[in-house]
């Protein structure tokens, strides 16, 4: 069913879930608020929610390597103990975050560090290309805002879908961990390197490889 976004928005005030989640929460009870709230405590999910205004300092800078050395990944997780920081099961979720990462290449890690500046260009963008498809003026702007949202999909690591189980978003995969492992955990930063990335390929001019060895 086709859920409100009202009701997705009081879902996520009372339980403090992800958006997603409570989306899906609330299209798994038919709209129904209450059971939607049971549904999101069977996940764990309101449990998660609670520990995330606990301070977090504790952790660890991950990283990886991918295909031979041409993609690196340096990713900083946080957690509120280093007993949890040293444990294996944090530690394996913070190396499938970091792997995730080298495999979907986010830019952000959640939709709240995409600056107005870069939203807003990326709307005319949406919005010219759905002018150029013929679509009416008048359903142009519900089109843009659909397919912002499949932007933030694309390139938050928080809305992304988990690489080893699509059926997860990584957001849902942080509030299980949290839930398990009963501490707040933070995908904090990362960086993301691929070799050659930003450069100009180098084209072999054979003209002047010819050339310099006539010269010799």
């Amino acid at each position: 069913m086709a859920v409100n976004a009202s009701a997705v928005k009081e879902l996520r005030e009372k339980t403090g879930a992800g958006m997603l989640d409570c989306k899906k929460a609330l299209e798994e009870t038919n709209g129904d608020l209450t059971k939607a709230i049971e549904f999101l405590r069977e996940k764990g999910l309101a449990a998660a929610a609670n520990k995330a205004g606990r301070i977090a300092t504790e952790g660890v800078v991950e990283s990886y390597i991918h295909a031979g050395g041409r993609i690196g990944v340096l990713v900083e997780i946080n957690c509120e103990t280093d007993f949890v920081a040293k444990t294996d099961q944090f530690r394996e979720f913070v190396r499938d975050i970091a792997m995730h990462i080298a495999a979907s290449n986010p830019r952000f890690v959640r939709r709240e560090e995409v600056s107005a500046e870069e939203l807003e260009k990326e709307k005319e963008i949406l919005k010219a290309q759905a002018l150029n498809e013929g679509k009416p003026a008048n359903i142009v702007e519900k089109m843009v805002e659909g397919r912002i949202s499949k932007y933030y999909e694309e390139f938050c690591l928080m809305e992304q879908s988990f690489v080893k189980d699509p059926d997860k978003t990584i957001a849902t995969l942080l509030n299980e961990k949290i839930s398990t492992i009963g501490e707040n955990i933070s995908i904090r930063r990362f960086v993301r390197y691929e070799l050659g990335e930003g450069l100009e390929k180098k084209e072999d001019n054979f003209y002047e490889e010819v050339m310099s060895q006539v010269k010799q």
